[in-house]
């Protein structure tokens, strides 16, 4: 499966699983912003990076980077503050989510490690994001 319809996985994933929280949805056209989707409540705008999770045994992993591709070169960069207001992380193995702010999610620099086995006498940070739902209920103001 090649990266492209991993990510349109994720999406509509992540999406399914906004709509199923209560959230509205929007979805902008074509691909040229730092951010996936939006959620609007009643005047507050979300936006919303969406990453696909690799690996396997439990352990999974996340490129905190964007990726385009150029031709025959992928190119890779940080985001910068202020591109999105959180991130959703998805393990489409076990359909499981994980909802980060922004600040958070930069903090990785290049990848993030999520832990789904137990093996460990402690859970890692990124744990605490595990199905983090309410933090976009109570998110950031989007900036305009």
């Amino acid at each position: 499966m090649d990266t492209k319809l991993k990510s349109d996985i994720a999406e509509s994933a992540v999406t399914t699983r906004l709509l199923k929280e209560g959230f509205k949805v929007l979805k902008p056209v074509g691909d040229r912003l730092p951010y996936d989707l939006a959620i609007d409540q009643g005047g507050r705008i979300l936006r919303i990076q969406i990453k696909s999770a690799w690996g396997r045994d439990g352990i999974y992993n996340v490129d905190s980077r964007r990726t385009k591709t150029n031709r025959r070169q992928m190119l890779r960069s940080r985001y910068k503050k202020g591109d999105f207001d959180f991130a959703i992380l998805y393990i489409e193995d076990l359909d499981v989510f994980y909802v980060m702010p922004q600040d958070v999610f930069d903090f990785y620099r290049s990848g993030i490690r999520l832990v789904e086995k137990v093996t460990r006498q402690r859970q890692p940070k990124s744990f605490r994001y595990r199905e983090a739902w309410a933090l976009l209920k109570d998110g950031p103001l989007c900036q305009q």
